[in-house]
């Protein structure tokens, strides 16, 4: 089953924030990214700061965004130790 990822009207902001990935399909290197505001944000795998293109649903993470077709896109996505 193929799911269709889209971004969200979540707000763009500066700087960076802490968030958690609740959602990454790994076949179409496309998932989500909730802050801890709770604003959900749009994850692509260029994203990912450490360039392995792969992140499991779980895991902590630190963010900016970036704002692509006037929606806003989680990047600078760097995996947080436990």
């Amino acid at each position: 089953m193929s799911q269709r990822y889209a971004a969200t009207d979540a707000p763009a902001f500066d700087g960076t924030r802490g968030g958690v990935v609740t959602d990454f399909d790994t076949h179409a290197g496309l998932g989500y990214v909730t802050s801890d505001d709770g604003d959900v944000y749009l994850l692509h795998c260029i994203n990912i700061a450490d360039k392995t293109r792969d992140i499991a649903v779980g895991q902590r993470v630190e963010f900016s965004t970036v704002t692509r077709f006037g929606r806003a896109e989680a990047a600078a996505v760097v995996k947080l130790q436990a």
